[in-house]
């Protein structure tokens, strides 16, 4: 098609009720381990399970997301004893991702749980508070203390620090992965950042939760998340785990995965300078200590508005077009939507790469405006993977009732704002670009 006909198309296409979902319930979406850690944006299972309804037959089909994100897909296909593999540059998105996609043996975990909330609750043998306790030295990283401090009291920080040291003494590396899981969520209800907020922004006439309580209740969440889980995962995937789950931390650019090697690519894409995943989940990644410098971590994503190329150029006229109206308004973040647009299109390129023929990719996205332009994010997918060598075999619209995203935008800065604030829809609906490799 060309970039006029994609243009037309889009104009006309019509939503398709089928994709909404609108009458699953957040029990509904939440099942199993979806449930494990907050996320934002996060596209429902049953977006997944339907679209391995539609194109997976085989029972032996290996499915991949580029941007695995908390891993939806990935626990999408484990459970019907499917291999899945993908990337994702966010450290914490692996942690979530492979402790969601990894069932534990219900008694056992159910062990170890009692005896690390024996002892997070109780210290030398008598009822007291951990934070009080002088046997258990807090690990709290040195290096992002400032950090710390700034979100944290001095007292929550202490009992958090002792809770971590823990953690890690927990020999189990499934069953420490699944306890920092927890410490992870909790982090945001300790802490003095803005409850409701998507954007790091401090309430000083916060409340913070108290860490034993916030985790005792959702490590009893997350194990009836598991309970349900391992029940429905296949005993030749649940023994034999490594053999079907290969993720990693990694650039969506360049996989691991070799040539013809997977059926199905399902994924939801980052959106141009929509959400900061480095600082939404800065708290996580300050505590497991997962990066040396926030800044440069930052510069690693896709879709940050900390990247620019000037070497690089775009195959998109529709994306050019976007890019050339947005400089006579704001070079800087020109410069940005540019960037995004060409590290999208070297996905596409990797994505052609790893499927077999026949296979199809997914790409979940939606359009947007930014400072009073149309960003046409799903006009330019389908344009640019058609250059990586994809027919587009299908354009699926649907409404978003239940996505977990904020629905209105500061026109101005492109930023998710509250409904006080802002002046522009986000995304009362998204598409499904489906590409399929001949």
């Amino acid at each position: 098609m060309t970039p006029e006909e994609i243009l037309e198309m889009f104009k006309t296409k019509r939503i398709d009720d089928g994709w909404s979902f609108a009458n699953f319930k957040p029990s509904d979406t939440s099942k199993w381990t979806h449930g494990y850690h907050r996320y934002p944006a996060k596209f429902i299972p049953q977006l997944v399970e339907r679209l391995l309804d539609e194109y997976i037959s085989q029972e032996e089909a290996h499915i991949n997301d580029p941007f695995y994100g908390c891993g939806t897909t990935i626990v999408t296909a484990i459970s019907r004893g499917l291999k899945a593999s993908g990337t994702d540059i966010n450290r914490i998105a692996y942690l979530i991702t492979k402790v969601k996609s990894t069932p534990i043996e219900p008694s056992y975990l159910d062990r170890k749980i009692k005896n690390f909330l024996s002892r997070i609750a109780f210290s030398d043998g008598i009822q007291t508070t951990l934070t009080r306790s002088k046997s258990v030295e807090p690990l709290i990283p040195s290096r992002h203390l400032e950090r710390i401090d700034y979100w944290f009291t001095e007292e929550i920080k202490i009992e958090l620090g002792k809770i971590l040291r823990i953690i890690h003494e927990e020999e189990d590396e499934v069953i420490r992965n699944f306890l920092l899981v927890a410490f992870s969520h909790i982090l945001k209800n300790c802490s003095i950042w803005l409850q409701k907020s998507t954007k790091p922004t401090r309430d000083f006439k916060k409340k913070p939760a108290k860490p034993y309580d916030a985790m005792r209740k959702h490590l009893k969440k997350m194990q009836r998340g598991n309970d349900q889980f391992y029940r429905i995962v296949f005993q030749r995937v649940r023994e034999n785990i490594d053999d079907y789950l290969n993720i990693r931390i990694g650039d969506a650019r360049n996989q691991l995965t070799p040539n013809n090697s997977v059926d199905l690519i399902v994924t939801s894409s980052p959106y141009v300078t929509s959400y900061e995943y480095a600082d939404l989940h800065q708290l996580s990644t300050i505590w497991l200590d997962l990066v040396d410098d926030l800044s440069d971590y930052k510069r690693e994503f896709i879709g940050t508005s900390y990247k620019k190329y000037d070497e690089k150029n775009l195959r998109s006229e529709i994306a050019r077009s976007i890019v050339e109206k947005m400089t006579e308004i704001d070079l800087k973040m020109a410069k940005e939507i540019e960037a995004f647009f060409i590290d999208m299109q070297e996905v596409f390129d990797e994505s052609f790469r790893i499927l077999k023929s026949g296979g199809r990719c997914c790409y979940v996205i939606g359009d947007t405006r930014l400072k009073g332009i149309d960003i046409l994010n799903a006009e330019v997918f389908t344009e640019s993977l058609q250059y990586s060598g994809f027919e587009i075999d299908r354009i699926i619209k649907r409404e978003i009732p239940l996505k977990i995203l904020p629905q209105k935008r500061d026109e101005k800065t492109g930023r998710f704002a509250s409904n006080n604030n802002a002046n522009s829809e986000a995304y009362p609906f998204e598409y499904i670009v489906i590409g399929q490799k001949k």
